[in-house]
């Protein structure tokens, strides 16, 4: 286990990374990427540093223990504006945005007509009268055709909506030293600013950064929108502090992954529903009465009658699960598919996730994971894997 944590070529096993290619993509911090001794590699058709100078091990801890910066521009930010602009979003996505207060955010997903995710997103209904938007890169082309397409729509048949595309980067500071460093450069006290709230400040001196608290990695953050032609400027204060580490794809990778977090593409896609993915607690309470959002019959039928399959966590000893591995039950029997795996840096073990037939998700099952034609003992384990640390206030 630990000579498979501290092999430098492991990190990456669950995302789509490659070598890099012509006609990429580039961040505005690209270049301070290079600076920093970051390695690119290709991901959802940016160039994106996959780690730095520092392990992937050493690198994961240190988000855990202190806190660690990673570029995330390659995300897409998008504003819609207009009096409809809620009628439109809740068009769309699963979750109750109505509802959300003056600058609260809540993650949702956008489903098809046959109750399948196409994308999972963040809706922060902001106190300027927007909709902030942040989506995944892989996703891109896709959802924003998708919510061109309905504003076009709306707008056809006299509605007001309005959609923009933000061209800011977007840096998150994760870890539990993140309030600490953070408040040094803003005037008002981050303890007002709970989980999935968002305020606009100064930072550091950059004006007009969209503060949102929340990340991919389970520990407390934000994620901070920043214009673009200052987001180097903004990188380099924020490192000043000696505690922020630069961290890439590879940490981000394993930390989402202890945290339970699904990444899109892998864990939840155009064939997996919310009932089936485990995400449920999405579906508005107002919504599934209304049955109003693409898919509704269909995923409302799955909870009634529950699913054939069903996201779970698995952890297991001996050589590292990886995505595609197959899942069987104690027979022997196939039974499913791993869709994320990697060792575990902080509990020394292997986590994974992955969908089994629905009679064999309950936790402490024990199934078996054929690694390379062996099986290998695995559990069914509640997600997180590791305690969230989420700055919530009571």
């Amino acid at each position: 286990g630990q000579r498979e944590l501290r092999d430098q070529s492991y990190p990456f096993q669950n995302m789509p990374c490659l070598p890099l290619q012509e006609s990429l993509k580039q961040t505005s911090l690209y270049d301070f990427h290079r600076h920093h001794g970051g390695k690119m590699v290709a991901f959802a058709g940016w160039s994106l540093p996959v780690q730095y100078t520092h392990s992937h091990l050493e690198s994961h801890l240190h988000t855990r223990q202190h806190c660690s910066l990673f570029d995330v521009s390659h995300m897409l930010q998008t504003k819609v504006f207009g009096r409809d602009r809620i009628k439109f979003i809740e068009s769309l996505v699963v979750g109750d945005i109505a509802e959300l207060k003056p600058n609260q955010g809540t993650l949702s997903l956008f489903t098809n007509e046959r109750g399948g995710i196409m994308d999972d997103l963040i809706v922060t209904s902001t106190s300027d009268q927007h909709l902030y938007v942040v989506s995944n890169a892989g996703c891109r082309d896709k959802d924003f055709a998708l919510m061109k397409n309905k504003v076009k729509e709306m707008k056809a048949a006299g509605c007001d909506v309005d959609l923009e595309v933000s061209d800011n980067a977007l840096l998150a500071l994760q870890g539990p030293a993140m309030a600490r460093v953070l408040q040094a450069g803003v005037s008002d006290s981050l303890a007002k600013l709970p989980f999935m709230t968002s305020a606009v400040m100064s930072v550091f001196g950059v004006p007009g950064c969209r503060v949102t608290r929340c990340g991919y990695t389970g520990e407390d953050g934000v994620e901070i929108s920043v214009p673009a032609s200052r987001a180097v400027e903004l990188a380099e204060l924020l490192l000043k502090d000696s505690t922020v580490w630069l961290a890439g794809l590879a940490a981000r990778d394993s930390l989402r992954l202890e945290a339970g977090l699904c990444l899109y593409g892998n864990d939840i896609d155009e064939s997996t529903t919310p009932v089936e993915a485990s995400l449920i607690w999405t579906l508005g309470k107002r919504r599934r009465a209304a049955m109003d959002f693409p898919g509704a019959s269909i995923i409302l039928a799955q909870i009634k009658e529950k699913p054939k399959r069903k996201r779970v966590g698995l952890t297991s000893s001996g050589p590292p699960i990886r995505q595609h591995m197959p899942i069987l039950s104690p027979e022997g029997k196939a039974i499913g598919e791993v869709t994320s795996g990697c060792p575990s840096p902080c509990l020394q073990k292997n986590i994974a996730m992955g969908y089994v037939e629905s009679d064999y998700s309950k936790l402490s099952t024990a199934l078996t994971v054929e690694v390379r034609k062996k099986s290998c003992p695995a559990l069914v384990t509640k997600m997180p894997f590791v305690a969230t640390n989420y700055y919530t206030v009571k």
